[in-house]
């Protein structure tokens, strides 16, 4: 786990090892489980079919992971996209799924490197 690429892709390490009892083991375990989840294709397929009920559950789910696993930069555009498409702005929220899929991209090369 390279902590420092983490945390510049957005992530609070250390806060994520607080909620984990320090566990770097488990936090490694679940990174893994984010990489391969496909909630980022889902809001995409989403937005491609404008299917504002479908992308407004995938941007939920990806908040919820994002939230427990401390990816604020990903927690805070999903939130975001969350509450514009239960507003009923769709075109804003899908107007947010290219900042989504950016930092899911910086999110997901930090969890490789």
């Amino acid at each position: 786990m390279n902590k420092d690429a983490l945390v510049a892709a957005g992530m609070d390490v250390d806060g994520a090892l607080a909620r984990l009892m320090g566990s770097e083991a488990l936090l490694e375990r679940l990174l893994s489980t984010f990489a391969a989840d496909g909630n980022m294709a889902k809001l995409e397929a989403a937005q491609a079919d404008g299917d504002a009920d479908a992308a407004l559950e995938a941007a939920h789910t990806l908040k919820g992971v994002c939230g427990n696993l401390s990816m604020t930069t990903l927690f805070d555009l999903s939130s975001r996209a969350c509450d514009l498409f239960r507003s009923g702005d769709t075109a804003a929220a899908f107007a947010l799924v290219p900042q989504i899929r950016d930092a899911y991209a910086a999110m997901m090369n930090a969890i490789k490197a």
